[in-house]
């Protein structure tokens, strides 16, 4: 399918070698990187049974289910952080991060409070009062994985947007019945605002926060990262509750040239890679002689990773050097994929830049590693993944704001605009919306 060695290349390559110099190749690429999202089940099944669960039990099948997923050896029924535990947790933060999550807050509240949407108001020549305005969803809640990906940046990334768009109530939940929190997630929580922090994850804390419990508060939406089951339970419960989106594991195209960093583009590639086995890290270029650098690079660098297991993984099952050697060729290979990150190393990157149409978040220049976009830049990292860029975006302070149209028609609207209504609803065979209008203008049949 397009897949083979690079003939300069000795040794097993860390990522498959792709050369758009086939007949077909979009779409051959389509159907490889369909392959990667055919392995990412959901578990739908399991997951009905646990929504319906908590439905009807509420806080004895959330325990339940922390129990079984969690492995935990004893019971307890404390589910929510008290004010005692958030205040005491705080105070072993580490200083220096505590500073680097200040930091953070205040550059992504920053850019996200430029998004806020402006209401309009405005008269037409029948003197119809017509507008827009907007306000903000009222609970959210966000959840956030436990474990290895405790992030204190995904709390700042779904809360931030949240808070500007003014939202009143925000919830939490993460997994920690049973086990240490990271307190870099309670002190970005406390200082995003949150009201209440639920202590489990899974499945079942996204029905939590669906149905409400008696220690859950139901919300009206509910935003944030998981592993396929909390995917599954948000997909299921969409048009009971609000969702962000049904994000896959993280991905990264790099467009690079001949004058690119062979250690760095590396690095970026395995940056993403350590996230998830199922993870996707392609390299877009026009020179041969830079894959074979990679490609070497990626071996020297996985040799000391903490992470390296999970990332060699995501890199041979998933990774991809795709040789393009047109600038043709490689916006519509960049489009093709619609990366939830993309990177631009190139000499040139105006070129692209315009013609580039799907992407999540795009990093432009040698000195804008997709790091800097997960931690500190300011826009949100919460992004569409597996294709979706083609018609979705980032979480942004919209998706906390609801859009309302006002309508106020005069009497010499009515009478003016009325008639062409009447002949509409009747062409659609709808004579009682012919008649809401004929009424007022007093006409009989």
């Amino acid at each position: 399918m397009g897949y083979k060695k690079h003939a300069q290349t000795s040794g097993n390559l860390m990522i498959k070698y792709f050369n758009t110099d086939q007949k077909n190749y979009l779409k051959k690429l389509e159907i490889i990187l369909n392959k990667r999202s055919a392995k990412q089940k959901l578990k739908s099944n399991k997951v009905k049974t646990i929504l319906q669960s908590v439905k009807n039990q509420g806080d004895k099948a959330v325990i339940k289910y922390e129990k079984k997923y969690s492995k935990l050896r004893y019971n307890s029924k404390k589910i929510k952080f008290s004010k005692d535990e958030i205040n005491r947790i705080i105070k072993n933060i580490d200083k220096r991060l505590k500073k680097s999550i200040d930091i953070s807050y205040s550059r992504i509240k920053k850019f996200h409070s430029k998004q806020k949407h402006l209401s309009f108001k405005y008269k037409d020549k029948y003197k119809n009062e017509l507008s827009y305005k907007y306000s903000p969803i009222e609970n959210i809640g966000v959840y956030v994985p436990g474990g290895t990906a405790s992030y204190p940046s995904t709390v700042l990334m779904n809360c931030i947007p949240a808070v500007v768009a003014g939202v009143k109530n925000i919830y939490l939940a993460t997994p920690a019945l049973g086990a240490s929190i990271n307190p870099a997630i309670i002190y970005a929580a406390k200082k995003c605002g949150v009201k209440e922090i639920y202590k489990t994850g899974g499945a079942h804390s996204i029905a939590a926060f669906t149905y409400g419990t008696k220690t859950f508060k139901k919300v009206d939406k509910i935003v944030g990262p998981g592993n396929s089951f909390v995917a599954s339970a948000k997909k299921e419960v969409f048009g009971s509750v609000g969702i962000d989106m049904v994000a896959g594991p993280s991905e990264v195209s790099i467009v690079a040239d001949k004058n690119s960093n062979p250690s760095w583009i590396a690095s970026d590639l395995i940056a993403q890679a350590e996230h998830d086995i199922f993870a996707q890290s392609i390299l877009v270029t026009n020179s041969k002689d830079l894959i074979k650098s990679v490609n070497t690079q990626l071996k020297l660098q996985l040799i000391h990773l903490p992470k390296k297991n999970i990332a060699s993984k995501s890199l041979r099952s998933f990774g991809l050097a795709i040789f393009a050697n047109s600038p043709k060729k490689i916006i519509d290979v960049v489009n093709t994929i619609a990366p939830e990150h993309l990177e631009i190393d190139f000499k040139n990157s105006k070129k692209f830049l315009n013609k580039i149409k799907n992407a999540g978040s795009i990093f432009i220049g040698k000195f804008s590693p997709e790091a800097m976009g997960d931690y500190i830049a300011g826009p949100n990292h919460v992004l569409p993944t597996s294709g979706s860029a083609k018609f979705s975006s980032g979480l942004s302070v919209n998706d906390f704001l609801k859009r309302h149209s006002l309508i106020k028609i005069s009497k010499s609207g009515i009478e003016r605009l009325g008639p062409s209504v009447i002949n509409l609803a009747e062409h659609e065979n709808l004579d009682g919306h012919a008649n809401s209008i004929k009424i007022r203008l007093k006409k009989r049949n």
